[in-house]
C-alpha cells in the first residue's frame, strides 16, 4: 500500500513537471512556471523523495528534462 502511494506521488510530480518545464522554456520570465519547476525540482532532490523510493531523483529529473529538450516544445 505504501509503495503504491509513493509511486503515485512521484508520478504526479512528473506529470506536473513536464508542462511547467515546457512553459518555462517557452516563457523564461514566467514566474509561476519558474516557481513550479523549482518546487518540483526541490522535491526530486529531497530526503522525502529518497524515503519514498530507491530511484535516483536527480537522475530521473535530468532524464525527463533531456527528453523534453530533445523532443522540443509541443
Amino acid at each position: 500500500m505504501y509503495r503504491k502511494l509513493a509511486n503515485a506521488v512521484i508520478l504526479q510530480a512528473v506529470r506536473e513537471f513536464r508542462p511547467a518545464y515546457r512553459r518555462l522554456k517557452l516563457h523564461p520570465n514566467d514566474e509561476k512556471a519558474r516557481d513550479r519547476v523549482g518546487e518540483i525540482t526541490e522535491f526530486f532532490f529531497s530526503e522525502r523523495f529518497c524515503l519514498m523510493t530507491d530511484l535516483d531523483g536527480p537522475a530521473l529529473l535530468n532524464q525527463i528534462m533531456k527528453e523534453i529538450d530533445e523532443k522540443g516544445i509541443e
